[in-house]
């Protein structure tokens, strides 16, 4: 096992590295006692790659945690931790998480109002640190670094382009039948686990990271002596060409005319 080398760069390894990030889980004093910080995942990490990348680990939190679609626990931990570390920076963490955005009031029971911000995010980020948290869990999972490429389709990114749209549905509906009877693993499911499909005949697989009940993040490992191999029905899709992929039984349409 690589127990003194970094998960992600193979440098000497100097502390640990949660992943996800530590401050993804819920204080104990926001859940009524609840500790869903017991048995947290860390692997090796040299200093460049733990504590230097603290701001990327808040810039997380802050864009995960009240996205809706989350469970009780998402909710609870944006009204908590969250809040607090958006009050604290005087609201800057929410302009770093969203290039755009716009503000409205939404009406709860009682006459409540919560704000509610829609806009679009900072995507290179989000996938800067789904990397990490990608090669950490191969790192914890399989006693190893990984060495290749990987990437990455945030599964919950609301899209208005038909396309994307469409080839969001498709992963999804692709990965569901290769992970189907794949264990779950994770202490703390309610706030996050992850899956790995066994590797293709390319010898790429997937892993599948949901967080908050709600949020899922597909990610492609490439070892760095495969390649992605060509697909004909991808090729046509980027090209313009009207094209229709069937996954047992159901169809997802490209480039409608």
């Amino acid at each position: 096992m690589d127990t003194e080398c970094c998960y992600m760069c193979g440098e000497r390894a100097t502390s640990k590295e949660h992943v996800p990030p530590k401050c993804l889980f819920p204080e104990r004093g926001d859940m009524d006692g609840e500790d869903y910080r017991v048995s947290l995942i860390t692997v090796p990490s040299c200093e460049a790659h733990n504590s230097k990348k603290s701001q990327d680990d808040e810039f997380l939190m802050v864009s995960l945690a009240g996205i809706f679609g989350n469970n009780s626990i998402g909710y609870r931990h944006k009204f908590g931790k969250v809040d607090r570390a958006i009050k604290r920076s005087s609201r800057r963490l929410l302009d770093k998480v969203f290039i755009k955005k716009k503000k409205y009031l939404f009406e709860a029971e009682n006459n409540e109002f919560y704000e509610v911000i829609w806009g679009t995010p900072d995507q290179a980020r989000l996938e800067r640190c789904f990397e990490h948290i990608a090669n950490g869990l191969y790192n914890h999972h399989f006693g190893r670094r990984f060495v290749g490429n990987v990437k990455i389709l945030l599964g919950y990114l609301h899209h208005e382009e038909s396309n994307s749209k469409q080839f969001v549905e498709f992963i999804r509906h692709r990965a569901s039948i290769d992970l189907d009877g794949v264990e779950k693993v994770g202490s703390n499911q309610d706030v996050f686990y992850y899956q790995f499909t066994a590797p293709d005949q390319f010898g790429i697989f997937l892993a599948h990271l949901v967080f908050y009940g709600g949020i899922d993040v597909y990610i492609a490992f490439v070892p760095h002596d495969r390649e992605m191999p060509t697909h004909l029905a991808m090729e046509l899709m980027v090209s313009g060409i009207h094209t229709v992929i069937a996954v047992e039984g159901k169809t997802y349409e490209f480039n409608k005319s």
